[in-house]
């Protein structure tokens, strides 16, 4: 499987992860002989609920005065300072 995935691994690394492999084939095992049929397919197990409030248009603040109290604009817009080392 290492060489599909064309990882390079140590012949300790190669152990380790053979145990782990194994361990999870058979818990999946495990898993593939529980009797199921009567069991419905569910995604999440408690019943999920939007909790969302409906979109309300409210009060909104004057673009000018938000601007003004802004400690750098330009074009209209909020100047931030460049990230991760953009425009240097």
């Amino acid at each position: 499987m290492a060489e599909l995935a064309r990882l390079a691994l140590t012949d300790d690394e190669l152990n380790a992860f053979t145990v782990q492999l194994a361990a999870i084939l058979d818990h999946a095992a495990d898993l593939d002989a529980l009797d199921l049929a009567d069991v419905e397919p569910t995604a999440h197990p408690l019943p999920l609920v939007n909790v969302f409030r409906e979109d309300v248009i409210g009060p909104t603040s004057d673009r000018d005065e938000v601007l003004a109290a802004a400690p750098s604009v330009e074009d209209n817009q909020f100047r931030v300072p460049p990230v991760l080392g953009e425009g240097q």
